[in-house]
């Protein structure tokens, strides 16, 4: 009689653990970990190009009608999702991936003529879409501090450019408002760093210095 409550017990303790019910000693210790961990799920968020800005900032050295000017150049259409863990920052992550040919020159200094002129030499000569169809930006270390909604953060990771991968880091403003996400920063490279060409002698209508500034303002929308 002793053995078969013994068994009975010995069932109901392994249909209690399967149901996910905490029991005695270590299984108490995993549930409580299993609920802290859960807590700390990153919120994913899907980048939405249409609200958003990303502006490539050459400074002027043209030649022709384009010197004096600087050029702003827009990425149209990118993609991507960014992962923010409010109670982990260095959980959190960013992957974007732009297309090439969506470039185009958006400055007001210049007329619609210009501009036409300016986007064939970006993507003869300085793009090369063809070749290099993407670039590509994915995170490899998020640091920063939270205050309320807001957060400012240093991203580093890899970036991909004209074929060319090099580590960059950058600076980013992050306000949370409901279910939206919004990042606003800015950063520089060095174009001889990705081998990017600014123009050819043939041409030599769009020549720009070696640093290239962006600026963004990037709008996600939580999944």
């Amino acid at each position: 009689m002793l053995l078969r409550r013994l068994r009975i017990v010995l069932c109901l303790c392994v249909v209690l653990a399967a149901a996910g019910y905490p029991l005695a000693n270590g299984n108490s210790t995993s549930w409580s970990k299993a609920v802290n961990d859960s807590s700390l799920a990153a919120q994913r968020y899907t980048l939405d190009a249409a609200q958003s800005k990303f502006i490539a900032h050459a400074l002027r050295g043209g030649l022709f009608w384009f010197k004096g000017h600087d050029h702003a150049v827009a990425v149209r259409e990118f993609t991507g999702e960014a992962q923010l863990s409010p109670d982990a920052i260095t959980a959190s992550s960013l992957q974007i991936t732009a297309k090439t040919e969506s470039m185009v020159e958006t400055s007001s200094v210049f007329t619609d003529q210009q501009k036409q002129i300016i986007n064939k030499e970006l993507r003869e000569i300085v793009l090369l879409p063809a070749h290099y169809p993407e670039i590509v930006f994915r995170s490899t270390n998020v640091s920063g501090k939270q205050n309320g909604s807001q957060y400012d953060l240093k991203i580093t990771g890899d970036l991909t450019l004209h074929g060319v991968t090099r580590q960059i880091t950058i600076p980013t403003k992050v306000t949370v408002t409901g279910n939206d996400l919004r990042a606003q920063g800015e950063f520089s490279i060095s174009r001889d760093d990705f081998k990017v060409k600014a123009t050819s002698a043939f041409h030599g209508l769009v020549r720009v210095r070696n640093k290239l500034k962006f600026t963004f303002d990037i709008v996600g929308h939580q999944n």
